[in-house]
């Protein structure tokens, strides 16, 4: 299953770089904001607040999308195994069309004894035994063969045995695509379960309800915008205090051309990275619109994983299929390092990804119902923020 391919999230790389006073106060004004809210709607007659319908779409629609890459990955998996199974069965009528052929020489040889009266009984005989082998053992057949039969009775042994034993792998692996298949099949119904459970909960929402719910949305994505702007402002600072240490370096250090190796490498790396990126985000922009849909992976719709392993192939870059697995295909660096193109992923579970614009921006198809949009990083909050990774 994917689950095995999750990993507890990095406290050192989800805050490395992201807390400022400014943002733990701008974080604090939006908790005391919500609260508010919060307050001014309590539950009436043992009917869940708004508040608590929100909170509850919100967690069915990350249970889905979790669902969601466990689909993926069960998917992919049953894909690989029944291509295998595939060329095994291939395999296995090969090898069955060889020993049929092998069957038909040693016959051919016992159909000459029996004319010539040259022990055909003894071939009779060994053609009729349950293998080869059991003949050998009970009679002296080895010694009355020629040369070029007793190739062919070695061909049939050899062929006989490998044909059982891929017989007997072909079977093992329809056994593991039978389980890929239910695995594939249980992740569906969750998905459709938890998005089904989503959609009775608000189409239980009156008119005025939806309005409030949708007024918490703006203050939390204006919010969300704030937090972006100070992260596009820090990266900014940063990009400037290293232009002028740099600057400062390459003069202080002229006399000495050692120093400038390294530097000239890494522009070069970062030239390459950013040519590849730029591709990466003209096709991510190019698919803004386009509903999100789970499983789908274009290229008229996408889940958030499909969307970033589309918009990487397009740079030329191979990413993996699900979340878990692209969490790894790169190099980890702090938020505050992020540059456009890195991967931004999301929750403890580590069940969403975007792909990074700059200025605390990102690109990514968000959820059942939305569709490929640009938002701020902080969509869901700082603390969702699990890791940033650079995939090329």
């Amino acid at each position: 299953m994917a689950s095995q391919h999750r990993k507890p999230r990095s406290p050192v790389t989800r805050v490395a770089g992201i807390r400022t006073p400014a943002l733990a106060t701008a974080a604090l004004a939006s908790v005391a904001l919500l609260s508010q809210t919060a307050q001014a709607a309590p539950a009436a007659d043992g009917k869940p607040s708004l508040e608590e319908v929100e909170k509850k779409v919100g967690d069915l629609y990350r249970q889905a999308e979790s669902a969601t890459e466990k689909y993926n990955a069960a998917k992919e998996k049953t894909a690989q195994q029944r291509t295998r199974v595939d060329d095994l069965l291939d395999d296995v009528a090969r090898r069955t069309e060889k020993l049929n052929e092998a069957r038909e020489e040693l016959g051919s040889f016992a159909a000459a004894q029996y004319r010539t009266g040259a022990s055909a009984p003894d071939t009779a005989t060994f053609l009729l035994a349950d293998t080869p082998q059991d003949y050998f053992d009970r009679t002296q057949l080895m010694d009355r063969l020629t040369s070029r039969q007793k190739e062919s009775v070695d061909a049939y042994v050899t062929e006989q045995s490998a044909t059982m034993k891929k017989r007997q792998e072909a079977s093992r692996s329809l056994q593991t695509l039978t389980s890929s298949q239910n695995d594939l099949k249980t992740a569906k119904a969750t998905v459709q379960k938890k998005l089904g459970d989503a959609r009775v909960l608000l189409s239980r929402l009156t008119a005025q309800e939806k309005a409030r719910l949708a007024e918490i949305e703006k203050r939390k994505q204006q919010e969300a915008a704030r937090e972006a702007a100070e992260l596009a402002r820090q990266q900014a600072a940063a990009r400037a205090a290293a232009q002028e240490e740099s600057g400062g370096s390459t003069s202080s250090d002229a006399p000495s051309s050692s120093p400038s190796a390294p530097s000239s490498s890494s522009s070069a790396a970062d030239a390459s990275y950013g040519t590849k990126a730029g591709k990466a985000l003209a096709f991510a922009r190019a698919q803004i619109g386009k509903p999100y849909v789970w499983g789908a992976t274009g290229p008229d719709s996408y889940d958030c994983s499909g969307l970033t392993k589309a918009a990487w192939t397009a740079a030329g870059v191979s990413l993996p299929r699900t979340t878990y697995d692209q969490v790894d295909a790169g190099t980890t660096v702090a938020l505050a390092d992020a540059r456009p193109g890195d991967l931004i992923f999301f929750y403890d579970d580590i069940t969403h990804v975007g792909l990074y614009i700059g200025n605390g921006m990102m690109i990514h198809a968000p959820k059942p119902g939305a569709y490929v949009r640009e938002e701020s990083v902080f969509y869901d909050g700082e603390s969702s923020i699990h890791s940033v990774v650079r995939p090329a």
